[in-house]
């Protein structure tokens, strides 16, 4: 593939919800463009971006891959992106590099919520658009219904290009709103052709239709310019280039959205997507967006806006580390431009290295090149100290980019090895998977002793399982975790515990009289203090009976959770001159709290989290009448603009198990929430028995 120039370039992420017909219609762009002379299918395990063994087990898409293909005098970097909330992370990433977007919707299943998710993130990083309704030769695609749906939506921006023909429905055709031409099916239905309007016996609906969109689309011509508005107003006729000059102005700012239709499967209007891509969603250079990087040693910015005249910077926007095609960290450049024997720095890792080969990734392929300009898309091999987010410039002229964001994962559960010799094998596989998925998450919780994995949601947690066996070779087990409840007590009490032993020689002897009371602090696991008189337990001995204290409160006798919240004052207590010891008035102090924590009526408390729940206004109901019944508490309730509430509450964290999943069914997708911990309360009466009697029967097994 030869070396493209900056403005011949368009990086175009493939969005929409999960089983649309994504990467159908990437396969069919990249054997429209001759990558390849037979389109690969899903259902095959055979298509060029899903390649990793997991994505062909479960026929979806699960990480971002990157197709480039060549259209004419310009070359398309595809990155096709996952279409399930799981996976949300691989569609930031894309988007974060993306100039333009495709939007795939199907033409059957209409408007879904992936769909809206997909207008929200390009939204968010300010990525211009158009919709492709695929499978429209479907019997039961219903495009003007998700032309409807999608002006219901976002308003007069959306705009049809294209407008199909339907007979006896069946579709043989379509109308071009933008050229003013039609595409008719050939006798035998196998391929389309240029031909008139009218030839393609035009309903009146459907005319009416075309008169209707064509004058919104010459309306927003003449609103690009002053000069083109006088000529519509003068009544003159608007050239074919100044339409297409006009709307891509449109497009890249955001004021129009094109809707186009055709087939994947059956590479119907492909062609035409394609060459959509190139005449109005933008290459990297566009006055919208500015590139802005800043000079570490100085702190002062600089706009490098893909400029190839300026010293070299990249942005490392997703790292691949497979046991099979090897570890590549995937690049865009942002300014001058990359080539061979070039040696990198990385100024946030303070390291250089130098680069012998660069890649085109295309799906899993390595195409080898020499250069890579600015704006352009491509993978540096082996880079032993880099990671997704850094930016990799000159050491001459060191620059940092902002981190994109990336969603933060709340869904998590336990994992335990099956086998406990692969502990370590486990880590190191976890340890290379977290590097190529920032929503992945891995926390050793030694307080509950317990490993716990992070996730967007349990499919995704499902497929890192998954690919822990078939690429490592080692089998974990995911479980419902262990929630991290702490133990109090709730009234003042005195104790007095005697340690003694003999067994021949010096004894052991240790006696303390100890008063125990709630703190007030639930943050502090203990408060010692001392107020003996006379001398009854010597001064040396005051540090090994708040050891007893400070070890007691590790695991507390009611559920084996840490103590919080507890006073414990030392007053009395006696002494044997010479059985006495450190260790003696240690165990009496552990027996002294033992013993007061039974008696001062103990309690459990349990995590409390402040949660933030986003939904579309319609679902609010059922969102809350589901917090309830998870013993949550609604503080609040705040409109987010766009038809959407967020609803703010209160919820033990033990309740959240589950949630992401019940949430998704409730709202039909479109609900999103996030927490952090708050606090601890004390949990009710029947939630403190079950919390014993699941402890109880652990220590049991």
């Amino acid at each position: 593939m030869k070396v493209y120039k900056t403005q011949d370039i368009r990086n175009i992420a493939i969005l929409g919800h999960g089983g649309s017909g994504k990467t159908t219609v990437v396969e069919a762009m990249a054997n429209v463009t001759g990558i390849t002379s037979r389109m690969g299918k899903v259902a095959d395990g055979n298509t060029i971006s899903d390649y990793d063994k997991e994505e062909i087990k479960r026929k979806i898409s699960i990480s971002t891959s990157v197709v480039p293909v060549e259209w004419n005098f310009w070359k398309i970097n595809l990155l096709d992106t996952p279409g399930y909330m799981d996976f949300t992370g691989e569609v930031e990433e894309a988007l974060s590099v993306a100039d333009g977007a495709i939007i795939v919707v199907s033409g059957k299943a209409g408007v879904e919520a992936g769909t809206e998710r997909a207008w929200e993130l390009c939204e968010k990083f300010g990525v211009p658009r158009l919709f492709f309704v695929t499978g429209i030769d479907d019997a039961n695609a219903d495009y003007f219904s998700i032309i409807n749906d999608l002006r219901d939506r976002y308003g007069k921006k959306i705009a049809p290009f294209h407008l199909p023909v339907k007979e006896d429905g069946k579709f043989i055709g379509y109308v071009n709103v933008v050229k003013m031409m039609g595409r008719k099916a050939t006798a035998d239905g196998n391929k389309f052709q240029d031909c008139d309007i009218d030839s393609l016996g035009l309903s009146a609906l459907l005319a009416e239709e075309l008169e209707s969109c064509r004058e919104e689309l010459l309306e927003a011509v003449a609103e690009s310019s002053e000069e083109l508005m006088e000529k519509y107003f003068e009544g003159e006729e608007f050239t074919l280039d100044e339409i297409i000059d006009a709307l891509r102005v449109s497009v890249n700012d955001g004021t129009v959205v094109p809707v186009q239709c055709g087939s994947g499967l059956l590479n119907i209007s492909i062609a035409n997507l394609l060459q959509s891509c190139v005449e109005f969603l933008p290459s990297p250079i566009r006055d919208s967006v500015k590139m802005i990087g800043r000079d570490p040693r100085t702190g002062i910015e600089h706009n490098v806006d893909y400029d190839g005249r300026r010293p070299f910077s990249a942005y490392v926007w997703k790292t691949i580390v497979d046991p099979f095609i090897g570890r590549y960290s995937l690049v865009k450049v942002c300014s001058g431009s990359l080539k061979t024997d070039t040696t990198i720095y990385n100024y946030e890792r303070d390291t250089e290295e130098k680069i012998s080969r660069l890649y085109l990734l295309r799906g899993k392929e390595a195409i080898e090149t020499t250069e890579i300009n600015a704006g352009d898309i491509g993978a540096i091999a082996k880079l032993s100290n880099t990671e997704t987010g850094d930016t990799l410039s000159l050491k001459s002229d060191p620059i940092v980019f902002d981190k994109a964001e990336i969603s933060v994962p709340y869904t998590y559960k336990r994992y335990d090895a099956k086998n406990k010799a692969d502990i370590d094998k486990i880590s190191q596989g976890l340890q290379k998977m977290m590097e190529e998925d920032l929503t992945l998450r891995s926390v050793n919780d030694k307080e509950n002793r317990q490993l716990l994995l992070y996730g967007m949601g349990d499919q995704h947690l499902d497929v890192v399982a998954s690919k822990l066996l078939a690429k490592y070779k080692v089998e974990i087990e995911l479980s419902k975790p262990r929630v991290p409840y702490r133990e109090t007590i709730r009234k003042k009490v005195d104790v007095r515990e005697k340690y003694k032993k003999q067994s021949g020689g010096h004894g052991q002897y240790g006696d303390v009289a100890m008063e125990f009371e709630p703190s007030g602090d639930l943050e502090t696991p203990y408060v010692f203090e001392e107020r003996v008189v006379g001398g009854a337990v010597p001064k040396n001995y005051f540090p090994a009976v708040e050891k007893g204290i400070a070890e007691s409160v590790t695991k507390g006798p009611l559920a084996g959770y840490p103590v919080v919240g507890v006073k414990a004052t030392l007053f009395d207590g006696s002494y044997h001159p010479v059985d006495s010891s450190e260790m003696a008035f240690k165990t009496a102090a552990r027996q002294a709290f033992k013993s007061a924590f039974v008696k001062a009526y103990p309690a459990l408390l349990e995590p409390i989290a402040s949660l933030k729940v986003l939904v579309p206004d319609a679902y609010t109901g059922d969102v809350m009448g589901d917090l309830n019944k998870r013993r949550g508490r609604v503080l609040g309730m705040n409109p987010a603009g766009g038809g959407k509430t967020e609803i703010i509450a209160d919820i033990p964290i033990a309740s959240l198990y589950g949630y992401s999943t019940d949430l998704r069914s409730m709202t039909g997708g479109r609900g999103h929430y996030e927490y952090e911990f708050d606090r601890y309360e004390f949990a009710p009466s029947d939630v403190q028995e079950q919390v014993m009697a699941e402890n109880a029967a652990e220590e049991d097994e």
